[in-house]
């Protein structure tokens, strides 16, 4: 059997790493000694807090009736001018939460593209049918989505799109697809 030299041979194709010089490691000790700046939202010790959503109306009337009468925002501020409602301040029924209601200006679209206000119970299906027995138009009716959530969509007098929703204990899961799937197979698919 020939015997192996622990000696190492050099391989000219592997590089030797070198050390950086000096004042590269040094820069880099005062660069680690530098703080991350704060984030805007933490300026102060205070945390930034999101106060209301704005929703534009051409008839701040007709939209009060919807938020107010079908959904059941309870009304905190109200401005008129000349007799007519421009702007309405209103709170959740089950939280904190408040939207305003301001009246858009002559000619100012109202198209909100990209942009849908989330309002979350848990009895969605129940407050969908009570919707529809008022006359209200529902473009989606409930159903499980992938991510879990049980979501029905509809659309403000404004057509501004709104999600009426109940996320239950999936709320903050990462992956819940495979919790979807399972509630949309149908009851035998499932005892298997």
């Amino acid at each position: 059997m020939a015997r192996m030299s622990t000696e190492r041979k050099s391989n000219p194709r592997k590089k030797a790493k070198k050390s950086p010089p000096r004042k590269q490691k040094e820069a880099l000790r005062r660069a680690k000694k530098i703080p991350a700046p704060q984030r805007a939202a933490e300026v102060g010790g205070e945390k930034l807090t999101f106060n209301h959503a704005m929703v534009y109306a051409a008839d701040v009337r007709r939209a009060l009736g919807f938020y107010r009468d079908l959904l059941g925002f309870k009304l905190v501020d109200e401005f008129h001018h000349e007799g007519i409602p421009v702007y309405a301040r209103l709170r959740a029924p089950g939280g904190d939460g408040t939207i305003a209601l301001h009246l858009a200006g002559p000619g100012t679209p109202l198209a909100s593209d990209g942009v849908r206000l989330y309002f979350e119970i848990r009895e969605v299906d129940e407050f969908c049918r009570k919707l529809q027995a008022k006359g209200f138009y529902i473009t989606q009716m409930p159903r499980m989505m992938p991510w879990g959530w049980r979501h029905a969509y509809l659309n403000d007098p404004d057509g501004h799109e709104i999600s009426i929703y109940w996320a239950g204990e999936n709320r903050m899961r990462k992956t819940v697809m495979r919790v979807a799937k399972e509630v949309e197979q149908p009851p035998a698919a499932k005892r298997r």
